[in-house]
C-alpha cells in the first residue's frame, strides 16, 4: 500500500540547451533571443526561406501580411517574452522571400464546387484533393518554394475539418483534414503549415508573441534549420519511441507500429513505419497493444539496421520508450535483438497518470524536475513550476509521469530521469520549455495519426518536418 511506503523525493535541475555560438540557456525563447538558433553559422542554416502560399485571394493576402508583420518581431508582456523576429540581423537570422510564382489560388468556383457536395465523406475527400492539386502545381515550378503555408478559409475548415462515417466491416471511421493533407503532401517533399483565418486576422485567443514564437520555430525547423540542441545526452545512444496506430480502412484488430528515433546526442531523428500486428483488446488481458517476441525482435532489427545506414556504425547503447509495460514476450524479443548488437540498453515504460500527485505547502505547483519514489515506482514531474524562470506554463494542475517499468541494469536511474527531462525539450515545432512526454513517445503518437493516412504501398518520408 502507498500509505505504508516511504516516499523519497529529490529535485533535478533544468537541463541546459545549446544555441548559436555554443550559447547555453534552459529556455528556448531566451536562448534564441540571446544567441540565435543552433545551426546559425553552419551549412544547415537557411539564410532565406522561399515561402509558397495556397488559399483564396483573401486568405493568401492575409497570410502574407501576417507572415511579413510577425517576421519583424512581436512585442511581449509580463507573461510572454518578446519575439525578436525572423530577420537577417536578429532572431532566427534568416528572412522570408515571397514571389507570385509561389502562389496558387483557390478560386471561388472551386470552393463552391467542394462545399456544395452533400456527402460529408465525399466533400472531405474533395477538399483534400483540391489542396493537393494546388500543392502539386507549386512543387513542379522550376524553382519551388522551400515551405508552403496553406491559408485555410473559415468556410472550408468548418465544413471539412473532420469527417466521421461508417464502413461495413470496419465500424466508425474518423478522418481529420490536417492529418490527411499532411499525408498526401509528403509525396511532393515540401514541408507545409496550415494557417487558420482567426490567426491571420489577429483574432486568435492566444498571445500574439506566443503564436509567433511557436510558428516561426516550426518554420525554421521545416526549412532545414536546428533551433536548439540538447546537452548531457549519452554519446552513441539511440533513443527510440514506440507507438501503435490503426491504418485507415483496416479491421478493428489490425494495427501497425510507428517509431520515432532520436539517433544521437544531438537530437536528430528519423521516422520508421513498423510491422503489421493483430491486436483485439476484447480478447486480450490489456487494452494497450503489445508485441510478441518475434515482432519485438524484428522491430529492434529494423531500428538498428536503419541506424547503421544513417550513422555508418551501430550505437553503443539503445533506450526504448513506450507508454505501456513490457510483457514477458516483448522483453524476450527486445533483449534478444539488443544483446546481439549492443552492450547496453534500457527499456522504459512512461505512463501519463493523474492518480498520484504531490501536494505542496505553497500556492505553487510542484517544481518541474521533481522526482519522488513510492516503493519501486518512480514519478517525475516533467511539467510544473519552472524555478529557473519563476514561471508556470499551464492552466491545469500538473501530474507526474510514472516510470512503471525498467528493463536493464547498467544505467543509473538518475541518468534515465535526466534523459527524460532533456527529451521533453526537443519539440522543434514549438518554443515551449518542455512537455509531459519525451519527444520519443510524443512524436511517435503524432506520427501515428498521420501514418494511418499513408497507404501501405507508399513509403512514408523519414523526416520529422513532414509530420508537424
Amino acid at each position: 500500500m502507498i500509505s505504508q511506503s516511504v516516499i523519497n523525493c529529490e529535485y533535478f535541475s533544468e537541463p541546459l540547451l545549446i544555441f548559436g555560438n555554443d550559447g547555453l540557456h534552459v529556455d528556448p525563447k531566451s536562448g534564441i533571443s540571446r544567441y540565435g538558433p543552433r545551426s546559425h553559422g553552419f551549412a544547415r542554416h537557411p539564410d532565406n526561406v522561399r515561402v509558397g502560399l495556397i488559399g483564396t485571394a483573401d486568405t493568401i493576402e492575409k497570410s502574407r501580411v501576417w507572415l511579413q508583420n510577425n517576421a519583424k518581431g512581436v512585442i511581449g508582456d509580463e507573461k510572454h517574452p518578446e519575439f525578436p523576429g525572423f530577420q537577417k540581423d536578429r532572431g532566427f537570422f534568416s528572412s522570408l522571400q515571397f514571389d507570385d510564382d509561389w502562389v496558387e489560388q483557390i478560386t471561388q468556383s472551386e470552393m463552391e464546387e467542394v462545399l456544395q457536395i452533400r456527402s460529408s465523406c465525399e466533400r472531405f475527400v474533395a477538399a483534400v484533393g483540391l489542396l493537393e492539386q494546388k500543392l502539386k502545381i507549386l512543387s513542379e515550378r522550376d524553382q519551388p518554394p522551400h515551405y508552403i503555408v496553406v491559408g485555410l478559409p473559415d468556410d472550408l475548415l468548418r465544413r471539412c475539418k473532420v469527417v466521421r462515417y461508417f464502413e461495413k466491416g470496419l465500424g466508425e471511421v474518423h478522418r481529420d483534414l490536417r492529418r490527411a493533407f499532411k499525408a498526401v503532401a509528403m509525396k511532393y517533399h515540401i514541408p507545409t503549415q496550415l494557417l487558420r483565418q482567426p490567426t491571420m486576422e489577429g483574432k486568435d485567443k492566444d498571445n500574439p508573441s506566443k503564436i509567433a514564437w511557436n510558428f516561426f520555430t516550426g518554420l525554421y525547423f521545416k526549412a532545414g534549420g536546428i533551433p536548439w540542441g540538447p546537452t548531457g545526452l549519452s554519446p552513441g545512444t539511440c533513443y527510440v519511441g514506440i507507438s501503435f496506430y490503426r491504418p485507415l480502412g483496416s479491421t478493428f484488430s489490425h494495427m501497425q507500429t510507428s517509431l520515432v528515433q532520436a539517433f544521437d546526442e544531438h537530437g536528430e531523428g528519423i521516422i520508421l513505419r513498423g510491422h503489421d500486428i493483430e491486436w483485439d483488446p476484447q480478447k486480450e488481458a490489456s487494452r494497450s497493444p503489445h508485441l510478441n517476441d518475434e515482432q519485438a525482435y524484428e522491430l529492434i532489427e529494423l531500428v538498428l539496421d536503419r541506424y547503421k545506414q544513417e550513422m555508418k556504425q551501430l550505437p553503443s547503447r539503445v533506450v526504448v520508450h513506450k507508454t505501456s509495460q513490457y510483457w514477458p514476450s516483448e522483453r524476450q524479443g527486445f533483449k534478444g535483438a539488443l544483446r546481439k548488437h549492443v552492450n547496453r540498453y534500457d527499456l522504459l515504460a512512461l505512463q501519463p497518470q493523474s492518480e498520484v500527485r504531490l501536494i505542496t505547502q505553497s500556492k505553487y505547483p510542484p517544481l518541474r524536475g521533481t522526482r519522488f519514489s513510492v516503493g519501486e515506482l518512480d514519478y517525475i514531474y516533467t511539467t510544473g513550476f519552472i524555478s529557473d524562470l519563476g514561471e508556470f506554463h499551464s492552466m491545469h494542475v500538473p501530474s507526474p509521469l510514472l516510470i512503471s517499468d525498467h528493463v536493464g541494469q547498467d544505467t543509473p536511474r538518475e541518468t534515465l530521469i535526466r534523459e527524460i527531462l532533456m527529451l521533453t525539450k526537443m519539440n522543434w515545432n514549438s518554443a515551449r520549455l518542455g512537455g509531459l512526454l519525451p519527444i520519443t513517445v510524443r512524436f511517435a503518437r503524432l506520427v501515428g495519426d498521420i501514418m494511418r493516412e499513408i497507404p501501405a504501398d507508399r513509403d512514408p518520408l523519414p523526416q520529422f518536418k513532414f509530420y508537424i
